[in-house]
């Protein structure tokens, strides 16, 4: 039994949740921040890194401090029933109903969309969705093999191409001399405000949840089943994949940026790189463009899929992970077929009411060292937060049931009485007094109860 990992591995398990956890949007978000952001960019990335990078490392730490397998173990705390559920909503949303088919759409929107024509976009989507899930079915097939193929052969390449688009813009071009001399689009503190809700829109914190179980099993696979010791190298593969994520959130920001130097502001990060890649490469760029996009999908879709069959694999030990993998790649290729403006439109309550739960087991997680897995903290503070997560969800709706007489009222009385309702964050203060009332009543009338087993029943 291994107690350690060498250098070289910690460095492909660091590539291999990089490439798990980036994805188009992961392209495109910090894109279009800095077109919006402009010179002010530096501002708008302190923003951004504090939602797309911190708080998806709380997230791995939260596995990590708590000694989880999954998000199941996690969630236990709360009770067998809402870990089931949590379990099931998590890996639902992003391995079938809207993380998965997104990162087909996006890549056939982005890659393939521009050279067809406009009569043959609906069967376009068809057979690439087809090919696009067959080869995340077959790569994802063999566990031992996920860290092979993302973390030392699609990863690397991905990261290769990155460099190449970095290397021209600021060396070759040098375009970000041009970033200093841009007009200032808005306030600092404006920009500081905006790039913290796009990056927290990146919504990586609960894929970090997701992706636990595929880190843990790539350990496992190295020989590291010591429970103690492999809670260590969860936090250490996740440091070295966030470091490495966010120094290339750093350059994509500051290519949208200086891209204003020569391009007018577009309504969405998608329109922007392939204009930046035009503008350095010619029609050539728009091959790279897509090559950049197929190879953060494809790793992203690989890691959704895998994780959600290795839990519910695990959970369900009868139906098995090859069950869930054939189930997770057949669901999310229907669901793609209806088009990426579809998936977000439905999508979004689904996340806006997962999303609250989700924030408030991190923090439980990485507070466990003060309170430990104390049941009735974890209760009252799910309990609570269930109130902004129905609040979310409603606020999300599509305009068809948004417009509805009780849907709207509900609505309008929540962004009238719940703090922080309307940039997302009502969940907070929510969480604060679960955790901190629970924690008060523990201490004043010794409330603890015993944490149920990791043992399935």
């Amino acid at each position: 039994m291994k107690t350690s990992l060498t250098k070289r591995q910690y460095i492909i398990l660091g590539s291999l949740l990089f490439g798990l956890f980036f994805g188009a949007g992961n392209l495109i978000f910090p894109i279009h921040l800095g077109q919006l952001s402009a010179s002010n960019w530096g501002p708008a990335t302190i923003g951004f890194l504090l939602t797309a990078i911190v708080l998806p490392l709380l997230s791995i730490l939260a596995i990590s401090l708590t000694r989880s397998s999954s998000a199941y173990d996690l969630a236990l705390p709360a009770g067998r029933h809402f870990a089931l559920f949590f379990l099931i909503m998590i890996h639902l949303t992003l391995g079938i109903l809207v993380a998965s088919p997104r990162t087909a759409t996006t890549t056939f929107a982005i890659g393939v969309q521009p050279f067809l024509p406009k009569a043959w976009d609906q069967i376009g989507l068809l057979l690439f969705s087809a090919l696009f899930f067959g080869i995340s079915f077959l790569l994802s097939w063999n566990q031992s093999k996920i860290t092979d193929y993302v973390g030392k052969l699609l990863n690397p390449i991905l990261l290769a191409l990155l460099a190449f688009i970095f290397f021209m813009a600021f060396v070759i071009k040098g375009d970000l001399r041009h970033i200093s001399i841009l007009p200032t689009t808005s306030g600092a503190g404006s920009n500081l405000i905006n790039g913290f809700l796009q990056g927290y829109n990146t919504m990586d914190a609960l894929a970090g949840l997701g992706f636990g179980v595929t880190i843990i099993a790539a350990l496992k696979f190295f020989g590291m089943n010591d429970t103690k010791q492999r809670s260590k190298a969860v936090a250490k593969v996740g440091a070295i994949s966030m470091g490495l994520e966010a120094l290339i959130y750093i350059f994509l920001i500051a290519l949208g940026a200086s891209s204003l130097s020569y391009l007018k502001l577009t309504s969405e990060g998608g329109t922007a790189f392939t204009q930046i890649m035009t503008h350095y490469t010619g029609l050539a760029g728009t091959a790279i463009l897509g090559a950049v996009t197929f190879l953060a999908c494809i790793t992203s879709c690989i890691g959704m899929m895998a994780a959600l069959s290795e839990d519910w694999g695990h959970r369900f030990p009868k139906l098995g992970y090859h069950f869930f993998l054939s189930l997770s790649s057949i669901g999310a290729f229907i669901v793609a077929n209806f088009g990426l403006n579809q998936i977000i439109l439905y999508s979004t309550p689904l996340l806006s009411f997962i999303y609250p739960f989700a924030m408030s087991l991190i923090f439980l997680g990485l507070l466990t060292p003060f309170f430990g897995k104390n049941p009735f903290i974890y209760k009252t503070t799910i309990i609570l937060t269930f109130i902004p997560a129905i609040f979310d969800g409603i606020h999300t709706l599509p305009p068809f049931f948004a417009n509805m007489g009780l849907f709207k009222a509900l609505d309008a009385w929540a962004s009238s009485y719940i703090p922080l309702f309307n940039v997302g964050l009502d969940f907070f203060p929510f969480m604060l007094i679960g955790i901190l009332g629970s924690w008060a009543l523990t201490k004043m009338f010794n409330l603890q109860t015993a944490t149920p087993s990791l043992q399935k029943k």
